[in-house]
């Protein structure tokens, strides 16, 4: 599963944690647990198990999403996609261990009506959001905050 690179949304970050591989990726991958270290995120529910085909729920910025899982590679790699409030997200976040810690990777792209009416607005909103979603695992990971 790969995000739409020619959406009018796109967004590609990544930070470097301090922390283990594996605290990182529970963190991350302990979905009902996100509202716990990233307040950007105010409800969670995976609803089946972590797989693909897996389905979760969650709410940010007021909206409630219902995503599915289209990847899982433990420690490595997990994607998910679905349509939200006309917006068709694909987001796929990949994780590798470096000297200097663990490089935490987020890709997302957006399309959809709401997109195209602003797609300055909706990429700035994207990528702040990411900005913050990232500097919260990098928050919880590195203070060793349980999932």
């Amino acid at each position: 599963m790969d995000i739409n690179h020619e959406a009018p949304a796109v967004a590609d970050l990544t930070i470097t944690i301090d922390a283990s591989l594996e605290t990182i990726w529970r963190l991350h991958t302990a979905i009902d647990a996100w509202p716990r270290w990233n307040p950007g995120i105010t409800g969670a529910r995976l609803r089946t198990e972590l797989e693909p085909g897996g389905v979760f729920e969650w709410e940010t910025a007021g909206l409630s999403i219902t995503s599915t899982i289209g990847e899982v590679t433990p420690m490595s790699r997990i994607a998910w996609g679905g349509p939200a409030h006309g917006i068709d997200g694909i987001h796929v976040w990949t994780f590798d261990r470096t000297a200097d810690g663990v490089v935490v990777r987020t890709q997302e792209s957006w399309d959809g009506e709401p997109v195209l009416a602003d797609p300055v607005g909706m990429r700035a909103g994207l990528e702040a959001s990411l900005v913050d979603w990232l500097g919260a695992l990098k928050s919880a990971a590195e203070s060793g905050a349980p999932a």
